[in-house]
Formats: C-alpha cells, sequence, structure tokens
C-alpha cells in the first residue's frame, strides 16, 4: 500500500513539534479560516468545526492525502479562554485561574481526501491551578512569553510550574495536538505508526 501524503494544517510550531514525535514524514499547510465562534456555538461544537474546516481547507494544495486539523480552546467557568495576545490580557487570564480547574477542549480531524471521509473527535484534557500571587503571574509572563498559547501558559515550558495537577488520558492533547486519538484515527485510515 502507498503511504499517502500527510498534512498538518496548521502553522502552529507546538503541533508541528508534537507531530514529529511520530517520526512520520509530513508537510504542512496555513489554513485560511475564520476563528470566531458563532453565536451561542459551544466550545465542543466551536473546536470540532474549526477543526474540520482547517483540514477541509487543503483538500485543493494536497488533493491526495491525510489531512489533519487541530482547534483548542481553555474553558474556565464556562467561558472561552482565547489566545491572550498581550501581556495585559495574559494578566487578566492567569489572574482568572489560579486556584481554578481550568479545560481544554481540543477539536481533532483527520480528513481523507480520497474518500472525502473527515474522522472527528474531541479530546478533553484539564489543570489544576496553583493559587498564584501577581508576582509570580509577572514573573512567569516575563519568562515564557505565552501570548499566542490557549489560558496563557506553556505546559511544555515553565508554565508547568503554575499548576498544582494535570487530569487526562493524553499529555499531548494539552498542547493543542492529541496524538493517542491521532493514532488510533491514521491507523483506521490505514496508516499504522508503529
Amino acid at each position: 500500500m502507498t503511504v499517502p501524503i500527510l498534512v498538518l494544517a496548521s502553522t502552529s510550531p507546538y503541533r508541528k513539534s508534537v507531530l514529529s514525535r511520530l517520526h512520520i514524514p509530513f508537510k504542512t499547510f496555513a489554513p485560511q479560516v475564520d476563528e470566531s465562534p458563532h453565536s451561542n456555538e459551544s466550545p465542543t461544537a466551536l473546536v470540532t468545526r474549526l477543526a474540520e474546516l482547517k483540514a477541509r481547507s487543503a483538500k485543493e494544495s494536497y488533493p491526495q492525502a491525510l489531512i489533519i486539523g487541530s482547534d483548542q480552546v481553555a474553558v474556565i467557568d464556562n467561558t472561552i479562554l482565547g489566545k491572550p495576545g498581550s501581556h495585559e490580557q495574559a494578566v487578566k487570564q492567569l489572574t482568572q485561574a489560579s486556584g481554578k480547574q481550568v479545560d481544554f477542549l481540543t477539536g481533532l480531524c483527520l480528513f481523507n481526501t480520497d474518500t472525502n471521509q473527515a474522522q472527528t473527535d474531541i479530546v478533553r484534557f484539564s489543570v489544576k491551578f496553583r493559587q498564584l500571587s501577581l508576582t509570580q503571574i509577572e514573573n512567569y509572563l516575563h519568562q515564557d512569553k505565552p501570548y499566542n498559547c490557549s489560558g496563557s501558559f506553556k505546559s511544555e515550558g515553565l508554565g508547568i510550574a503554575l499548576l498544582e495537577q494535570m487530569i487526562g488520558s493524553d499529555p499531548s492533547a494539552i498542547i493543542g495536538l492529541p496524538l493517542i486519538r491521532l493514532v488510533q484515527m491514521l491507523e483506521a485510515d490505514g496508516v499504522s505508526v508503529i
């Protein structure tokens, strides 16, 4: 069997790094997708929709491929925390997260352009933040600068020091690409990772 081209429809350096752990050659594609939530759209519906849109957006560029789309949101108190984009917004998000549980919902899609079939799923991974002082938050942000990360922290960096507990079955999910579920999807499409 010919192994199809594998494409990661993401510009995220974090997702690219996570996918490289599987030792499968892949290409990357920059999806042009409006990530704005629809009116009254739930976090799970949002990440599922965006993951599939991102995967399908690469179809014309890669007509014979398996395309991976992924999207993640952080949710606290039923509110979506996006990427902070600025220091001030990151301080606000981490202050809100202090002492609380934050749920990271990752929508995952594997789109087979040959069959026009998409496998989709949502993987949840939660973290419990320690009680954080403003000084700790400022010190962290000045060192890790996680302004392009949902929830304003990088668990693979110094952000681990902000946490009291991690809850979930796939630690790669918190970085935005749940590998355990992705391997299952790839195998369902005939690609054996090992």
